[in-house]
């Protein structure tokens, strides 16, 4: 991922130095584990333990030559380990997917949790501004023609829930890849005691692999970039609704415009919904890794490497990409401008067309036929389409000697009765964390 849309944080969990980092910590680990078991010298352990992990630049130094980066990383390691005869027993009866597929899934427990916690303030951004818009009257639409009245914070609170449920996949997964692999060179553990890989994984906070080849099965890490893309595939549904309602024939919304902020090089009055079209086109990004991923689960037999290729690029660029989309989604909502009067004035623009439904309703009720009663609706309705006429004046014209219940006919074109029925939605938003 480029660094216009890595963060700190996260960027770090993926850089070559903390991997190299956490490499070192799990042959320590492995190390320490032979010892307490007398398979290696007790004395070995403590200049391991010592020894600083090599830089990026020593291990590309050595690989250019080796052409195998865990090798590379053994060799840069040991020339940093005091005295160097202690390095020997690193790596014992491990191959090199022990070493890596262990050392991800820390890499992926530690990017999930930076996510988590960001989707915490994305779920509470949500709800706090749907809760402070439960009131506010907008028109729903549905194939993008206004369908009946609404509130803009049932909307937001559609995206609220979507959202807590996106972190609780999430954290599903999370489990999944939290998986330690220190078995040997197809999992037989023929070199190395099932009891080194638990050790490893109780001081990582992982579990050990229920079974292995020589690498870790891929349908676990597959669950955790199909669950980021669900994830940023939610931000992206936030800010296209953000899109739509910056339009300037709705002008319902409007991302905040900070001063100094230009919105086009050509045309001085623009002010565009620039936050949104980046969330849409990095939820794009986030889900072309679920493919490539997925297409690891099968491999040549015990193991071949066609997924780590694909995986040193999806993995991160899904963590990265996913870690910035939670940021400035949250920026977006909580900078979200709305106009309540221009949600009303679009509300009232059909002449009434949007209580069709209820009308129909009451008039079936008060003993008309379905039949009749759409016909007669319908037929009211597209007058006011074509003359703008408003849909009340229509109905009684088309109505003839049918009576109408002017009384009835005002509380069911009453948009606020429409917020009294969702009462028991914002109910459950409040007790949403």
């Amino acid at each position: 991922m480029i660094e216009r849309y890595t963060l700190p944080e996260m960027g770090r969990v993926f850089s070559e130095a903390h991997k190299y980092e956490i490499w070192c910590e799990v042959e320590t680990l492995a190390l320490e584990a032979h010892a307490k078991a007398g398979t290696v010298p007790e004395s070995a352990v403590e200049p391991v333990r010592k020894a600083p992990p090599p830089t990026p630049e020593a291990v590309t130094e050595i690989e250019n030559v080796t052409q195998h980066d865990v090798i590379a990383f053994l060799s840069a390691w040991a020339d940093n380990t005091t005295p160097r005869e202690a390095a020997a027993y690193v790596h014992f009866g491990m191959t090199s997917s022990d070493l890596l597929d262990t050392a991800l899934a820390v890499q992926l427990v530690e990017a999930t949790d930076i996510l988590l916690e960001k989707a915490d303030k994305l779920v509470a951004a949500l709800r706090d501004h749907a809760l402070q818009h439960r009131a506010t009257l907008r028109v729903g639409r549905t194939h993008g023609i206004h369908g009946e009245p609404d509130t803009w914070g049932h909307r937001v609170a559609d995206f609220a829930f979507a959202m807590a449920r996106s972190r609780d996949r999430l954290r599903r997964a999370r489990e999944s890849v939290a998986v330690a692999k220190i078995s040997g060179a197809v999992g037989t553990y023929s070199n190395i005691s099932p009891d080194v890989e638990r050790y490893v994984a109780d001081k990582l906070g992982l579990k050990p692999a229920d079974v292995a080849t020589q690498v870790v099965i891929r349908d676990g890490i597959s669950e955790w970039v199909n669950a980021l893309a669900i994830m940023a595939t939610v931000c992206e549904a936030v800010a296209l609704e953000v899109r739509h309602g910056q339009r300037t024939e709705v002008r319902e919304l409007s991302e905040a415009f900070g001063k100094g902020q230009k919105g086009s090089s050509a045309m001085p009055h623009k002010k565009n919904p620039i936050l949104s079209e980046r969330i849409a086109g990095m939820a794009r990004i986030i889900r072309a890794q679920m493919i490539p991923v997925m297409e690891g689960i099968p491999l040549w037999h015990e193991r071949d490497i066609s997924h780590s290729s694909a995986e040193r690029i999806a993995l991160p660029d899904a963590a990265i990409g996913t870690d910035y989309l939670l940021h400035i989604t949250t920026r977006l909502v909580t900078g979200l401008v709305v106009y309540p009067e221009r949600m009303r004035a679009n509300l009232e623009s059909s002449g009434g067309l949007i209580y069709t439904s209820a009308v129909l309703l009451e008039l079936v009720e008060g003993g008309m036929s379905r039949e009749d009663a759409y016909k007669l609706v319908q037929d009211a309705a597209m007058e006011t389409w074509n003359t703008g006429r408003p849909f009340r004046e229509t109905l009684r014209e088309h109505a003839g000697d049918r009576e109408i219940d002017e009384a009835r006919l005002d509380e069911v074109c009453r948009p606020e009765r429409y917020v009294e029925r969702l009462g028991e939605v914002f109910d459950r938003l409040e007790r949403l964390t």
